[in-house]
């Protein structure tokens, strides 16, 4: 199968399964997001947080394809963009982490270690950015696909708990202390760079210690 990373846009946003595409769980509070739904906005508001994101600080989610069928999504931001995390018990997140906020493996791809490479590739990126950890909220009683990532997908990612709570315990990858974890992360990335490269910029000569440590010029 061949497997390809590519950023989430407003031109790919559509590709996102259904329930998630004009999902605004994240993106709004709790009275805003029930306001958008009665009013039948959702999928505006979704268009336009990602929009401003995308402006203000850059990619903020990766698309996964399989075959050039979407196979899976995540979608991560600082804890500002994300005004959902207040309604969390184990909150606030680390000032010197990202947030991964949500993503999901279409049920016809799960099993295949596709939502590891997601993860690698999220953690890939806030490395570049100077971030020195991840963080997420975890679902301890998960029975389905939902906007919160599972409490033992994150711990089986890597992800420890920093906050524990019987419900939405907080988890942390710290990415500068993980050796192990890195070290896969660095097979990932060399199997992946060039998927994840902007088709426009001509392909580089990099070592994967380069495209861990460097930091994109201002």
């Amino acid at each position: 199968m061949a497997r390809r990373l590519e950023p989430l846009t407003l031109a790919n946003l559509g590709e996102l399964p259904v329930p998630c595409r004009d999902c605004v769980f994240w993106e709004l509070d709790p009275v805003a997001a029930k306001q958008a739904d009665r009013n039948g906005d959702t999928g505006l508001e979704k268009e336009a947080w990602l929009s401003q994101l995308l402006l203000d600080w850059g990619t903020a989610g990766v698309v996964l394809y399989v075959d050039d069928e979407p196979a899976g999504f995540a979608v991560y931001a600082p804890a500002t963009y994300l005004p959902r995390i207040q309604a969390f018990p184990t909150a606030p997140v680390s000032p010197d982490a990202v947030v991964l906020a949500t993503g999901r493996i279409l049920p016809r791809y799960l099993g295949l270690g596709l939502g590891k490479i997601l993860v690698q590739a999220v953690a890939k990126d806030v490395l570049k950015r100077g971030f020195r950890a991840v963080e997420a909220f975890g679902d301890s009683r998960w029975d389905g696909p939902g906007c919160v990532w599972p409490t033992e997908f994150l711990r089986a990612v890597g992800f420890a708990v920093v906050r524990e709570h019987p419900r939405n315990p907080r988890l942390r990858l710290d990415l500068r202390s993980a050796v192990t974890w890195r070290s896969e992360m660095e097979a990932a990335v060399e199997r992946l760079m060039g998927a994840i490269r902007p088709e426009h910029s001509p392909p580089k000569p990099v070592t994967v210690r380069d495209a861990l440590t460097r930091t994109p010029s201002s």
